[in-house]
């Protein structure tokens, strides 16, 4: 029947109403009709937003184009039937709200309520937000509902899934280790049993993305990388979940799972190897190092100990160093020095640094500045493109029973943190004076020498600044602190004082240390 009451629905929707036996309906033929059933059919079919009617004690629906992609496969049955046929599946959800409204209860709303709708041949897992609103006669009793509805399926389904794929990125962002990464995105996978309600990963079989049916419905399976692990390659392979169209959206959303998995396992992959090169640089400098800080010598009027201890925190290996060694008149020289850089770099321009400084020192036979001019100048002659902080200590003793100043200790400093004397009464010196220009700027410097006399038994100990250095603590403080770690261990042999001092720094150095202690004979 083409009556003018359908005139403003779509051309197909036209032809679903003219097929429809109104007379055999509930509705009885349209020309029957009262006015409030065709003004809100008119209203309903002039709007572009998803409209049905439920009219009448049996709630037979008339609904607009907008509603058809709603219902689905129920169209065109659905045009003149009953809602608790139509709506089997769901009546007990939907059925108790019509009534209620056709009741005189009033118009109700809701917002993405959960069914489970059969509309493409199985039971589908929906979202809908809709209001029942009451259609009221001329004699003012409900006649009908006014159902006014919006899909909200899509956007619940990306909210979900997009909130698995952030707490999957969130739990392998620092995943240092591949096999890591297996272990920690197992159980996010399987937390979510909507979306991936069985998740696993196994070996690769060549396939790409792909949606296969199985026994139990469908599953889905995505390479993971084309790279070769341990395992070799790997696949993520998901049941889907049988109340969720097997459409691209869906297998976008797996293989993002899969993406995000690849790649944290390609970044897992390059960290691994970042640790095998830092830990093969740090083994070369560190062998370097250790194969130039050769032990201190022995003397009958001091006892030397020194101590190199490579930073712990990560492989910064290279720039520290000590050395002593008697000169040809018998004066000792201590030097500890740091290199700026921590590679295989500095590593070799300190073994550079160190055997012409102990050149120049043996040559020149004189006082600690003038050691450390010349050595200003032979960096910049040879082209060493770097920089050091030295503090070079020089110690005598004069040779006559009983003098009145059994040892005499002279120093220059290049830029280094200060040493500090301990005295045999326990007390704790920090040998400042003003800061003078470290080596290898090329610059005019002036270099000083600074003199004292040392008792028998006293302690001068020279070390680098990892030793004080600490994040977010001044120098000041640090300097201070080491004092303090000094004060009172006189009684501390020369290497019970480096061990002493490596234990109570160790734990926060992030730096190489080098300790040096120079104890005068008794």
């Amino acid at each position: 029947m083409d009556d003018p009451l359908f005139a403003a629905a779509g051309a197909g929707l036209r032809e679903a109403y003219a097929r429809v036996d109104w007379a055999a309906t509930p509705l009885g033929p349209v020309a029957s009709w009262g006015p409030a059933l065709r003004t809100a059919v008119d209203l309903a079919l002039r709007t572009r937003f998803a409209v049905t009617l439920f009219w009448g004690p049996q709630s037979v629906m008339v609904y607009n184009e907008a509603y058809v992609p709603m219902i689905a496969d129920k169209h065109p049955a659905a045009l003149g039937a009953p809602a608790r046929e139509v709506f089997a599946e769901v009546w007990d959800d939907i059925g108790p709200m019509i009534e209620q409204v056709l009741g005189g209860g009033g118009a109700t709303w809701v917002e993405d309520l959960r069914l489970e709708m059969r509309r493409h041949g199985f039971l589908e897992e929906c979202y809908f937000t809709f209001s029942y609103s009451p259609v009221m006669g001329e004699d003012g009793r409900v006649e009908g509902v006014f159902d006014i509805a919006s899909e909200t399926t899509t956007q619940i389904l990306a909210t979900r899934r997009l909130r698995l794929l952030n707490a999957l990125h969130d739990r392998l962002a620092a995943v240092d280790h591949r096999g890591e990464v297996l272990q920690r995105a197992l159980p996010v996978l399987r937390a979510d049993p909507h979306d991936l309600p069985g998740v696993e990963i196994v070996a690769a079989d060549g396939s790409d993305a792909v949606v296969r049916p199985t026994a139990d419905g469908k599953v889905a399976t995505v390479r993971l990388s084309t790279r070769r692990y341990a395992a070799g390659d790997l696949m993520l392979r998901t049941t889907l979940n049988p109340r969720l169209l097997a459409d691209e959206t869906y297998l976008i959303f797996v293989r993002l799972v899969g993406a995000t998995i690849s790649q944290a396992l390609d970044r897992a992959r390059l960290r691994e190897a970042e640790r095998r090169a830092t830990a093969i640089e740090r083994e070369i400098s560190e062998t370097i190092q250790r194969s130039l800080l050769t032990p201190p010598p022995v003397s009958r009027h001091y006892h030397i100990a020194a101590r190199y201890e490579p930073a712990v925190a990560h492989a910064r290996v290279g720039g520290d160093w000590y050395d002593a060694f008697p000169l040809p008149d018998g004066t000792m020289t201590v030097v500890v020095g740091d290199i700026s850089g921590h590679d295989r770099f500095a590593a070799a321009a300190m073994a550079q640094v160190r055997s012409i400084l102990r050149g120049i020192a043996h040559t020149l036979l004189g006082p600690p500045s003038r050691i450390l001019a010349a050595m200003d100048e032979a960096m910049s002659g040879f082209g060493l493109n770097t920089f050091a902080t030295v503090v070079l200590a020089q110690v005598s003793a004069n040779p006559e029973p009983g003098a009145p100043a059994p040892y005499t200790l002279r120093w220059s400093n290049a830029g280094h943190p200060p040493p500090i004397l301990l005295t045999p009464d326990g007390a704790a010196t920090l040998l400042r004076h003003p800061s003078e220009l470290l080596l290898g700027t090329g610059l005019p410097a002036t270099r000083s020498d600074h003199s004292l006399t040392l008792e028998p038994g006293s302690h001068v100990v020279l070390y680098t600044d990892g030793l004080i250095e600490r994040p977010g603590q001044a120098l000041d403080e640090g300097l201070r602190g080491l004092a303090d770690l000094l004060t009172g261990r006189h009684d501390l042999t020369a290497e019970q004082l480096c061990d002493h001092l490596l234990a109570a720094s160790r734990a926060g150095a992030g730096d190489d240390i080098v300790v040096t202690v120079l104890q005068t004979g008794r």
